[in-house]
């Protein structure tokens, strides 16, 4: 990465940290800046999801669009694959080609059959107890050359400092706070997903499907989405809870 986008993607890191009230909007708005930017590096669309990791739990919690958030959340649902690898091991691993890879075989038929080719997943660090990474997906394989894989761990170096920053500027029952509550989102999710596959009678990853393509749809958040299903079931407003 050269020095001038390094320094135009400290100051707009910085902007977004100073723009956003809560970690869950920096996170927001750090997947599409990632998937953005890497794009840019790759000549093609890229799409990024962010997984948080804390007390070994980990869980979706931000993606560039709806469609990334449904391909981040596969991993999670298998507890296997190469975000999590990254977490595990604190480097980034590529998965170059879901159709000749060995390691998740599972995990990588469900890709292909959502038109993903190839991931890459970047570890953040955060400090105390908690991790995050990158999850990049791309349409085709080729995408993450030696190029794209070295902005990618510049990229990955930026973030993570601002994230650092953003998770600092509060206090520490404040930084608690704003971690969980991207899990208890990410939980009304999981409880709305249940909810379609009662009313649809179909699998999981169909019901993920049919919230993603609301989200899309309507524009909205996949996490409001979820609150409005939730909220038709009970007819008021659903509040989760997650305990780390």
């Amino acid at each position: 990465m050269s020095k001038y986008v390094e320094g135009e993607a400290t100051v707009h890191l910085q902007d977004l940290v100073e723009g956003t009230e809560t970690v869950e909007d920096f996170l927001d708005g750090l997947s599409e800046f990632a998937a953005s930017t890497l794009s840019h590096f790759a000549g093609t669309d890229i799409e990024c999801g962010v997984t948080l990791q804390r007390r070994r739990k980990t869980m979706t919690v931000a993606g560039s669009s709806p469609t990334a958030v449904m391909l981040d959340q596969i991993e999670q649902s298998l507890g296997e694959g190469p975000c999590i690898e990254a977490l595990r091991t604190k480097t980034m691993v590529l998965l170059a080609d879901v159709a000749t890879d060995p390691r998740w075989p599972e995990y990588q038929e469900q890709l292909a059959a959502h038109g993903c080719r190839s991931t890459l997943g970047v570890p953040l660090e955060i400090g105390d107890d908690s991790t995050a990474a990158l999850n990049f997906f791309a349409p085709a394989t080729g995408v993450f050359t030696a190029e794209v894989v070295s902005e990618a761990a510049g990229l990955a170096d930026i973030a993570g400092r601002a994230l650092r920053l953003a998770v600092r500027i509060g206090t520490a029952q404040t930084r608690a706070e704003d971690l969980q509550a991207a899990m208890e989102h990410r939980t009304s999710i999981d409880l709305a997903c249940g909810v379609v596959m009662a009313q649809n009678r179909c699998s999981q990853e169909d019901a993920m499907a049919i919230l993603t393509r609301v989200s899309s749809n309507r524009n909205q958040k996949l996490r409001d989405v979820a609150a409005e299903v939730l909220g038709n079931v009970t007819g008021e407003e659903i509040h989760t809870h997650f305990e780390g």
